[in-house]
């Protein structure tokens, strides 16, 4: 494996960047959030000026030297832009350097507007004339005579740090079949939107391993998409494929410019374009790792759209202030709770009870979403758990990853121990972060 670690600029070149970045409108400045409490807004942009330089835009400043003279494909979606908002796809098709021949799609196709889970087909791209190969269709990694019309796949796709989010899978899966059939693959890295210090949840287990989960890690995982890469490229069994193929198999990662570990997503000044249709913005990224598998199969739900995507919770039957009740009784944590109501899909107004972290540093991710299992089943008056069909079973476990849970919620119910598995991936978080250091790009 390689790695393009930096690129230097000169101070008027850093000038004239910044000045472009005005001009387009892509450097964002501070923006208000609504209904926020008074202490520690989370959401808030105190950066004038976009720091981070994505891989995409490292590529280019090098003249596009890893590419140069090659047939390239290329792995993206909507999100998969430059610093200034230009797509990846009109940066390489401009490029004397590289020829571009084609585009695969992930989950929600080349233009993000398909609707989760559904099947995505092959097509044209119509804006470019490029084919546009599916990797969430018939095809969940590129064939071999798709292969054969390339040199080098480049992905560029932004992930969320959530291992149940389908992009980092799909580039796993295309890792797999590129490293099978001798092509050469380019990540070109991204932030991390929850930043790199958090790790939190279930390591998944191996033989879970699915289309929502293609790491052993945990479900918050505080990895960039490269490092998810280098991760899988370097770590025996990982990969679906024999062990001399990975060994052997040719992966580049573009690192970025300006990130730290530490940065969440509005730390780096960059506009945040949508990566599916329902996480449009930071919030919906942290709302979709803290009630993600709270509100599976459980009666809880939790809001689709702008402006509180993922991060209003409700329960059926049970009204928002005991909800709220219920919420706090549990102590957890960095969050803050407040009644809210939203439309629903058919317009009709919704009560429910949105989430907010207020305390980044003690926020742990995915706890409030193993309380609402526990939860979920007081308020039935039942383990629901014991009722899951064969389907039902195992969409959770999959998604969660953790067979030993299941186990002990069906088993237990409403008395699961949650703050005993609690304790134990907090422990376990903190020896895979020590163990995927070796994969960091950064500090």
């Amino acid at each position: 494996m390689r790695c393009v670690s930096r690129f230097l600029l000169t101070p008027v070149l850093r000038w004239l960047l910044a000045l472009l970045a005005l001009a387009s409108g892509a450097v964002a400045g501070p923006r208000a959030v609504p209904n926020r409490p008074p202490a520690r807004p989370l959401f808030t942009m105190p950066v004038l000026e976009a720091q981070v330089f994505f891989g995409v835009d490292v590529l280019e400043s090098q003249g596009f030297a890893l590419l140069r003279g090659k047939r390239v494909g290329l792995l993206t979606h909507p999100a998969g832009v430059n610093r200034f908002g230009v797509a990846t796809v009109d940066v390489l098709r401009r490029s004397s350097q590289l020829k571009l021949v084609c585009l695969f799609a992930p989950e929600h196709g080349i233009s993000g507007d398909v609707s989760a889970s559904v099947n995505v087909d092959d097509s044209v791209d119509r804006r470019t004339g490029l084919p546009v190969y599916s990797l969430h269709g018939k095809n969940r990694k590129p064939t071999r005579e798709q292969l054969r019309t390339i040199d080098v796949l480049v992905v560029d796709l932004q992930d969320i740090g959530v291992r149940s989010y389908t992009y980092a899978v799909t580039m796993r899966y295309a890792m797999d079949a590129c490293f099978l059939n001798g092509v050469e693959v380019v990540v070109l890295d991204r932030p991390n939107p929850l930043g790199g210090l958090k790790a939190d949840g279930p390591m998944l287990d191996r033989d879970l391993m699915s289309g929502v989960g293609a790491f052993p890690v945990p479900y918050v995982h505080g990895l960039t998409i490269g490092e998810l890469a280098r991760l899988a490229a370097s770590t025996p069994g990982v990969m679906d494929v024999p062990e001399n193929v990975r060994a052997s198999g040719r992966l580049t990662v573009v690192p970025m410019r300006g990130w730290r570990r530490d940065m969440r997503w509005p730390d780096t000044g960059l506009n945040f374009v949508p990566t599916s249709p329902a996480i449009n913005d930071f919030g919906a990224v942290v709302g979709y790792a803290m009630v993600g598998l709270g509100c599976q199969e459980t009666g809880f739900s939790h809001s689709m759209g702008p402006p509180y995507s993922f991060q209003i919770v409700s329960a059926g039957g049970k009204s928002p202030d005991v909800l709220i009740r219920d919420l706090q009784a549990l102590r957890l944590p960095g969050l803050w709770y407040q009644k809210m109501t939203q439309a629903d899909s058919r317009g009709r107004p919704v009560g429910g009870v949105l989430v907010q972290v207020t305390d980044w540093s003690a926020w742990n991710p995915t706890e409030l979403s193993f309380h609402l299992m526990r939860l979920a089943c007081r308020y039935r008056g039942t383990n629901i758990y014991t009722n899951f069909n064969g389907l039902q079973t195992s969409k959770f476990n999959i998604h969660v990853g953790s067979t030993a849970w299941w186990n002990a919620l069906r088993h237990d119910g409403a008395r699961v121990d949650v703050e005993r598995f609690l304790r134990d991936w907090r422990s376990r978080a903190r020896l895979y972060q020590d163990m995927t250091r070796r994969v960091w790009l950064y500090q």
